[in-house]
Formats: C-alpha cells, structure tokens, sequence
C-alpha cells in the first residue's frame, strides 16, 4: 500500500492492491518470511510495474526485523529481495536473547508516559536488537521496531512514530483493514439467503452514502474525514471514533474477529 501525508498523520491512500493467494509453506515460529515474503515482493513488483511514480521510499513490515531468532526477520527479507529500505514494526515482542514479557519487562512499559517514548530491547549478548515505542500517548502496549534493511533504528522509531494516528502506523493499519474487507468481498457472502443478501445491499447502500470514491481514489479529494477508513462492511467500519484499548473485551460478539488495536482512541482522548 502506498500512502502519503503530512508527517503526523498520513491523509491519503493513493495505492492499493490485494491478491488471494494459497500458502503452501506451513507456519512455523521464526520462518514467516519463508512463507509470506514471495508475495510481499510480488505486490513490490506490480507496484514497480503499474505506478513507478509511486514506489516508497520505505516499508512498514507488520513483523520483525533483526529483532529475531537468527537476527533477520521478515522486514529483513522482504528489504533485501526489493532493495527498499524497511522497518520491522511487531504488536507483540519475540522472545529471544533473554527478552521476555515479565514483570521487569512490564515495568518498563509502564514508565512510557508519552507518545515517542521508548527504552531499549538488549538481548544477553548486549546487542540492542530494537526499541519498544509508545507510539499513542494513551496506548497501553507498545510496538516492537527493529531495524529491517538499509535504516537506523533512531530513524526507523522516529518515522514509525510519526506514521501513528492510533498506536498501529497508519500505513499497516490501513493494509489491514482493507485486506479483510477484500476478504469479505471475495468469500464472506457465499452462502448467503436471498435474505441475507439483501439485508447486506441495503445497508452498503447506507454506507456507500458517503461521497463517491473510496480513500486514494480520485474522488478521495473533499471526502469528508468521517469516511475515511470505511468500507462496505458495517462490520468493518471505523465506530465513531472508537474504542479504548482497555476495553477489548466489549469487541467479542461484534467484532471478535476484528484488531482491537486498528481502532482509535476514546472520544476523551482525541
């Protein structure tokens, strides 16, 4: 997904593109890349063929960089296969070199007082292998940034920083929302009752109230902010604006299968 935007919030979704594609290399712990990345580079490569003008001068990988078991994570592979520089931004931290999730760990978290803090992740070898980012002053968990390719570390935090609107930078937050709308659009309505069917219409016709023209599309200029980030699902739209990290557990039943962390923040908080 290519986007652009001032440098605290990107404003536009000028590229996107999305393929069903069947994984054949089963997942396993710390080869993700073996898995994904062949497709990653391919969505590159039809970047570079359909729209050369808008090729990034950077990639946001949903994954980690050398922050990693063998130190060279997705971010790393997919920077090394398309030459691009890329960061690895992860929701959760990886567990090597001695890094855990315990209470000392927590403690940490819990100094991070403002959006753009940080404290070091170093592993038994004193390497320092990433960074845990406070990337929304009221986001209760941090990401994970590490180095992926051709980047420092203090670039790779700052720029990640600046792409947050809400704790997930908006360029990954976007490409996932998208992608399970495509999703939705591709397989969620077979099977459908002529019921169903026509409940879904009506209520895309709802939504579709919006002007013409979805985020990045010519018709994207003067779309007013309340449509952006919405689709045709009223599954997948952004509530109004949101909800608070803290209350997750209000997600199950309606959006069980959804992100909690692709949703912003409480009206109190904006």
């Amino acid at each position: 997904m290519a986007t652009r935007g001032n440098p605290v919030a990107l404003e536009r979704v000028l590229y996107e593109d999305s393929r069903m594609v069947g994984l054949k290399a089963p997942y396993v712990s710390g080869f993700l890349a073996f898995r994904e990345v062949p497709f990653l580079v391919e969505l590159v490569q039809r970047l570079q063929e359909k729209e050369p003008d808008l090729m990034p001068q950077v990639l946001l990988v949903d994954g980690n960089g050398v922050l990693h078991q063998r130190g060279f994570g997705v971010a790393c592979h997919l920077g090394v296969l398309t030459e691009l520089p890329c960061v690895g931004v992860a929701k959760k931290l990886l567990q090597v070199e001695g890094l855990e999730n315990n209470a000392s760990h927590k403690e940490k978290i819990v100094l991070l007082q403002a959006g753009g803090d940080t404290f070091p992740l170093i592993g038994n070898s004193g390497t320092v292998l990433g960074m845990a980012l406070k990337s929304h002053d009221h986001s209760t968990k941090p990401l994970y940034v590490s180095v992926g390719h051709r980047i420092s570390l203090e670039v790779a935090v700052r720029l990640t920083h600046r792409c947050c609107r809400f704790r997930i930078p908006e360029p990954i937050r976007q490409a996932d929302i998208r992608s399970r709308e495509y999703i939705r659009r591709t397989l969620g309505h077979r099977g459908e009752s002529p019921a169903q069917r026509k409940d879904r219409s009506q209520k895309e016709k709802s939504t579709n109230a919006c002007p013409a023209g979805g985020p990045g599309a010519p018709a994207d200029q003067g779309r007013p902010p309340e449509c952006f980030g919405r689709s045709s699902s009223t599954d997948l739209r952004d509530p109004e604006p949101g909800f608070q990290e803290q209350k997750d557990q209000q997600l199950k039943g309606t959006r069980c299968q959804e992100d909690p962390d692709l949703w912003p923040p409480s009206p109190a908080w904006v």
